[in-house]
């Protein structure tokens, strides 16, 4: 809910931006916030427990030595008052000299080897974490389901770039409104998240993503129809179109999002959790980024381009069909998971 309202916000306050700033003001301005960002978190002061003992340690072992160090220099001056008459005093300046080396050696050792340990913890860390990921990684009930929704993204070709270049060169609708009606899909989401937790949380999740992806081919056949120009034979104007497939697109995909989270979270196994979820979100997001390059590829194959849309129609069609394809793959889900146990 939190995600959605900031997301409001941010369309609201980019809808305005976009009539009244020029464009590189506009970039200035949203670089600061990420800016804000990234400096708070250098300030933000976090530190191992193992790391503190060690330094309590070295502290501690630190001020032996300077004590073992005094009253080594009490029994070596001793001496040298003993023979202080024999020698001169550029001796006695050496020797001194060399004293002081001896007393702080110790303590240079100490903090060499307190820093090689706490090196080697980490590495060992490292390397306890690297296996454990890898292992838990190859266990078919986590990589089944990663596998699913990598599958998901990157089958189904991403037209929304060329969609948003036919609705502004085409439809001629003004980019401040498009960045309004993002306010619309917020809404949606928050909608989306509501009934399913509400509703949808203890139905099977392969159901719950073989109801989406059908969802999400029928939306596709209303960009179909925005495209053909269909909606006007109907009495239905662009933005309503435009609108209203923002918002039910956003809240459908939350549908989608939501089992990936929750499986997610159930799947990790205990110590690596934010590990593992983050290396899931990573899949993910990788996922997206593969699935905007196939729908880059089939914009080329069919010669569709800023200014020449007349095979987009063919293309969305295509993106149809692929929406079902990872319903064969549905198996990969577990069978009896659920939004509350998997």
């Amino acid at each position: 809910m939190a995600m959605a309202f900031g997301g409001i916000c941010g369309s609201l306050f980019g809808g305005y931006t976009l009539d009244n700033l020029q464009i590189d003001k506009i970039f200035l301005l949203f670089s600061v916030l990420p800016a804000i960002q990234l400096l708070s978190c250098s300030l933000v002061e976090e530190s191992s427990v193992e790391v503190k003992l060690l330094s309590e340690n070295s502290n501690s072992n630190g001020a032996s030595h300077s004590i073992n160090g005094n009253d080594s220099d009490e029994d070596n001056a001793r001496n040298h008052r003993n023979i202080s008459t024999n020698k001169s005093g550029k001796n006695t300046h050496r020797r001194r000299r060399g004293q002081k080396s001896t007393k702080q050696e110790p303590v240079a050792v100490s903090e060499s080897s307190d820093h090689r340990f706490i090196m080697g913890k980490w590495f060992n860390s490292l390397k306890s974490a690297t296996f454990s990921l890898l292992g838990a990684f190859r266990q078919p009930i986590i990589l089944r389901p990663m596998a699913w929704f990598f599958l998901a993204h990157v089958t189904v070709p991403n037209l929304s770039t060329i969609m948003f270049y036919y609705q502004t060169e085409v439809l001629k609708l003004e980019a401040s409104f498009l960045g309004t009606t993002r306010v619309i899909g917020w809404l949606g989401l928050m909608l989306g998240t509501f009934i399913y937790n509400r509703y949808l949380k203890k139905m099977k999740l392969r159901r719950i993503l073989l109801c989406a992806h059908i969802s999400l081919s029928i939306l596709s056949l209303l960009d179909a129809i925005l495209v053909s120009r269909s909606n006007l034979s109907l009495g239905i104007s662009d933005k309503v179109m435009v609108i209203f497939g923002s918002a039910l697109s956003d809240g459908i995909n939350q549908f989608k999002f939501m089992p990936f989270l929750i499986l997610s979270g159930q799947l990790c196994p205990p110590g690596i959790e934010g590990t593992l979820f983050a290396l899931f979100m990573s899949i993910n997001n990788l996922g997206s980024t593969v699935s905007s390059f196939v729908g880059a590829g089939l914009a080329t194959v069919l010669n569709i381009s800023s200014g020449s849309f007349d095979n987009f129609f063919v293309g969305i069609m295509i993106q149809v069909v692929c929406t079902f394809i990872p319903v064969a793959f549905l198996f990969l889900i577990p069978k009896e998971a659920t939004g509350i146990s998997a």
